[in-house]
């Protein structure tokens, strides 16, 4: 196989930092990280870095200039910045979408994306269906797509793995809810950054979905069981029926540490069995899998793990950047087919007429918008309409001045409008936004303003067709 160019988003992550090591023997490697500046090596290894946030479009393009094959390791499974109005599975799908775009436009010939078992026949899980909906998000702009789908990954560092170790250290004796007898095949870190790795470039592989798991079938009790046993330790393990998975959340988020935001959507999905349906990758490749003792041996080897939530964090030769003040995803759902322009415009007209009778907006020909509080010239919010980078399917408008604006040196304040590929489905997101109101006074008025009229929009919208007549130019 020819050398590649390979870039690795979530390359801090603990899966996208082995795979890296993995891979830049053979390729040249791209480490995409919000933490970095481009051009300087990557932790040390043969990668270089790319600085890029994933919520931005523009920095999603430049990261993947040149690029053959595009990993996908990332999951907003915690909050993004100082004030984060939105669900996890909306943050995913912006980013994924980013991504999806952003390889099409940079002629990627393969993404290689590690998801989740997606159980058949179930109601699925919001974690379970954000995975799903991150698949055909980024192949949805015609690249093709490699998925990877996993159940736990046994290895260093994974926030899986590390919660039930914590568990079975902290325990000595443990309750154990219904959900803990559903199935499960963990799979070890090295088999998945294997598999993983052999599939850049490879024809067999590229526009396919695998599962992947290791040799054993296991219930999460047998697991924690077999953990304890590894480990060392006697654990007594007491079957009860009546907790459901708010009370498992919170009470494993006090055992262990991790944040609710982190243990939720993990629990949440425990109740269905993830297995896989056939170890198709690993018999095309010749790769045979670690069982779960050897593969928690060799996790447990090393007692230096990170903490949960530093797992995903950003990281990379460089600090970690101040998160920015303000993000916030609402997903709303049309009544008909539609399209982003045609959807903003809309909320341009609608908004003062909700906000009767003190807000009026003005819409020039080029497409800036000023929020005033009628019968004044206060502008409270200027707003610029991209026309060079919106579409029928994105309207993006940048955050400019007004006085409940805090203007700064290379802000990149944004209102967007993204339609997703079902065309009833939009998500109205406003990122790295930077309020002028002291933050104790706008976390309690301005921004819970902002969740009132994006609900009251959102009703708008399932009532009623969106008007085709457009005051936004481009359309």
């Amino acid at each position: 196989m020819s050398r590649l160019r390979v870039a690795v988003a979530g390359a801090s992550g603990f899966v996208g930092r082995h795979l890296i090591d993995r891979l830049c023997p053979k390729h040249d490697v791209i480490a995409l990280g919000r933490a970095v500046r481009s051009g300087e090596l990557w932790r040390g290894t043969a990668a270089i870095a790319r600085r890029c946030d994933l919520f931005s479009l523009s920095d999603a393009e430049r990261a993947l200039e040149g690029v053959d094959v595009a990993y996908f390791l990332v999951h907003s499974m915690m909050p993004s910045a100082r004030l984060t109005q939105t669900r996890f599975e909306d943050m995913d799908a912006i980013i994924a979408d980013n991504f999806g775009r952003a390889a099409a436009r940079a002629g990627v010939r393969q993404i290689v994306y590690l998801g989740g078992l997606i159980p058949e026949g179930y109601d699925l899980s919001k974690h379970l269906e954000s995975r799903e909906e991150v698949e055909r998000l980024l192949g949805a702009h015609g690249v093709p797509v490699t998925v990877l789908r996993a159940g736990l990954v046994v290895g260093k560092g994974g926030s899986s793995l590390q919660i039930m170790t914590r568990l079975v250290r902290r325990l000595p004796a443990m309750i154990c809810p219904s959900w803990t007898d559903s199935k499960t095949q963990p799979v070890a870190l090295k088999d998945v950054v294997e598999l993983l790795a052999l599939c850049a470039g490879h024809d067999e592989a590229i526009g396919r979905v695998f599962d992947i798991g290791g040799p054993d079938v296991l219930s999460y009790r047998e697991m924690i069981g077999r953990t304890a046993h590894v480990m060392g330790l006697k654990r007594r393990l007491f079957s009860v029926g009546v907790f459901t998975p708010g009370l498992s959340t919170l009470w494993v988020s006090l055992v262990t540490g991790s944040s609710r935001a982190l243990v939720g959507p993990l629990v949440q999905s425990l109740k269905h069995p993830m297995v896989a349906r056939d170890d198709e990758l690993a018999r095309i490749f010749g790769v045979q899998t670690t069982g779960f003792d050897e593969a928690l041996r060799e996790a447990l080897a090393d007692d230096d793990a990170q903490p949960v939530e530093q797992t995903t964090a950003a990281a990379g030769p460089r600090p970690t950047p101040a998160p920015p003040d303000v993000r916030s995803i609402q997903r709303l759902q049309l009544s008909d087919q539609s399209d982003a322009i045609s959807v903003a415009s809309a909320y341009l007209e609608w908004l003062p007429r909700f906000c009767t009778p003190w807000l009026r907006v003005d819409v020039d020909d080029v497409g800036v918008c000023r929020f005033t509080v009628r019968g004044t010239r206060i502008c409270l919010l200027e707003l610029s309409y991209s026309i060079e980078r919106s579409s029928k399917d994105r309207a993006l408008l940048y955050i400019r001045s007004g006085a409940l604006v805090r203007a700064r040196e290379g802000d990149r304040g944004r209102l967007e409008f993204r339609m997703l590929p079902d065309g009833r489905t939009v998500l109205a997101a406003i990122h790295d936004f930077t309020p002028a109101l002291p933050w104790f006074i706008y976390k309690f008025t301005q921004a819970q303003a902002h969740l009132v009229v994006m609900r009251a929009f959102a009703r708008h919208l399932r009532r009623r067709p969106v008007p085709s007549n457009r005051r936004l130019p481009g359309g």
